[in-house]
């Protein structure tokens, strides 16, 4: 049975059998697990990826540029605290879209986050290759495919035990930051922060190098030392009360990753200099042993256990690409049968298809134009997350929010402002990388509109709290 949508969608009714085969496992995680997930999900932005904003801003530029990702992850942050105390489901950001914004809104939003969500391991992958090749002469595909079967196959097993071990990999790699920090700091000399020769761009100086146009250029590499922390809502349906833990979770998570990104930013290019690390596979190891000469216990340590934060976060976002494609599957707006969970509740083909597609991307050996693809999929997310609260503060201030954002629209009118300018950052830097990712983007769009918005799913939990909404506009 199917019938039309007010809002050109058509739903079909599943019976019982169909959300039997779709079930997560409940209260697995609390709100240190959530923190310790959010941290997870972005840690290995601290160990590579940033520093390629180095080589597109010079250290004035990345570091005017991280502020203001920072402020944008921050103000994002507690916007969607708000959001995921009061509509916590498995599809996170696209469920808030779906209420605020209808199925369109939720279609753009929760695939935006996929295509992030499915790139961001390769590029993570390709980091991987560079601190085993470091470690051991083995680098390649052979590295890349490991990661996959190892780490897929540990969430295939069970979410409670890859969610502990996780948070476990997370607490040692911290420390391995913690010691860098410390060490670094020992060598640290201010003119190193300003090595870069200033080119003959408008406004370039020793302190912006690339003039102006750096700032924005290293804008994507800046929001590396954050990008993927707002997956923590995507953990809604396994968290002991999520109205509460929900909040807490992604609050405390995001002022750690502010913490690190600070230090790190500081100390690695000031012991090293700048123009030594800004091409660097491995900038933490590179950085110490430049300054120390040589390697050292310490460089050993962080290049060791670096690669367990690495690993951290390409574990972790192994775990939200596949809800994300779980919440969409089970909703109709991807083929259904990626929903289906298996005797340990976990969604195996939403684990092992993206998973397929991001192996095919890391062979490409491309990280830095990798992370360009994902920070176009979250940059489009963000506008339209930021979007849903505004919407949703505005239209319903009488929805149960069991955590309010501080400064409500003004807060999350910020984001959505820094969001705006992200997204055109992208192609400064590598208009094709983006041009193809958004090409892709619209081929999802297409599908979309001619045929997943005829099955939409009737009772999945995204569509229930949109179908409420619908019953309560009738009553008034």
């Amino acid at each position: 049975m199917a019938g039309r949508s007010s809002r050109g969608v058509e739903f079909e009714r599943e019976g019982a059998e169909y959300f039997a085969e779709r079930q997560l496992q409940g209260g697995v995680a609390g709100w240190v697990l959530l923190a310790g997930l959010g941290v997870a999900y972005v840690i290995s932005g601290d160990f590579s990826g940033w520093q390629f904003g180095l080589a597109e801003g010079g250290w004035g530029g990345l570091m005017i540029a991280t502020i203001a990702m920072g402020v944008m992850y921050l103000f994002m942050v507690l916007g969607l605290a708000e959001l995921s105390s009061t509509i916590s489901t498995a599809g996170g950001g696209y469920g808030f879209a779906r209420r605020a914004l209808g199925p369109w809104g939720g279609f753009l939003t929760g695939t935006a986050i996929l295509v992030e969500y499915a790139i961001a391991p390769a590029a993570i992958a390709n980091f991987i290759g560079a601190y085993v090749d470091s470690l051991f002469g083995i680098s390649g595909p052979v590295v890349f495919l490991v990661c996959y079967v190892v780490f897929v196959g540990l969430h295939l097993y069970g979410v409670g035990e890859a969610l502990k071990l996780m948070f476990v990999i997370t607490a040692i790699a911290v420390v391995a930051l913690v010691v860098f920090v410390v060490t670094a700091a020992l060598q640290f000399d201010a003119a190193n922060l300003t090595d870069i020769a200033a080119t003959d761009a408008a406004g370039a100086s020793s302190f912006l190098p690339f003039g102006y146009v750096g700032i924005w250029a290293a804008l994507p590499y800046a929001m590396w030392f954050f990008l993927a922390v707002e997956g923590v809502p995507l953990a809604a349906e396994e968290t002991k009360d999520p109205a509460r833990s929900m909040p807490r979770g992604i609050i405390a998570a995001m002022l750690v990753l502010l913490g690190f990104a600070a230090c790190i930013l500081l100390v690695g290019p000031g012991a090293s200099g700048s123009d030594a690390i800004k091409d660097s596979g491995n900038p933490l190891v590179d950085s110490l042993e430049l300054a120390y000469g040589g390697s050292t216990a310490v460089s050993t340590f962080v290049n060791v256990v670096g690669l367990l934060g690495l690993i951290a976060s390409f574990f972790s976002i192994i775990y939200a690409y596949s809800r994300q494609t779980f919440a969409l599957s089970r909703a109709g707006y991807l083929p259904k049968v990626l929903s289906k969970t298996g005797a340990r509740k976990t969604p195996y083909l939403a684990l092992i298809v993206p998973g397929i597609v991001g192996f095919v991307m890391a062979v490409l050996n491309q990280g830095d134009l990798l992370i360009l693809v994902a920070v176009f999929g979250a940059t489009i997310s963000y506008v339209l997350m930021m979007l849903s609260h505004i919407v949703l503060r505005v239209r319903e201030p009488d929805l149960e929010r069991p955590y309010r954002t501080p400064g409500g629209v003004v807060t999350t009118g910020i984001a959505l402002a820094l969001a705006c300018v992200a997204v055109i950052a992208g192609f400064i830097v590598e208009p094709r990388a983006v041009l193809i990712t958004a090409l892709v983007y619209v081929l999802g769009i297409a599908y979309f509109g001619i045929y997943s918005r005829h099955h939409i799913v009737q009772g999945a939990p995204e569509e229930e709290f949109a179908a409420i909404e619908e019953a309560e506009k009738g009553l008034h």
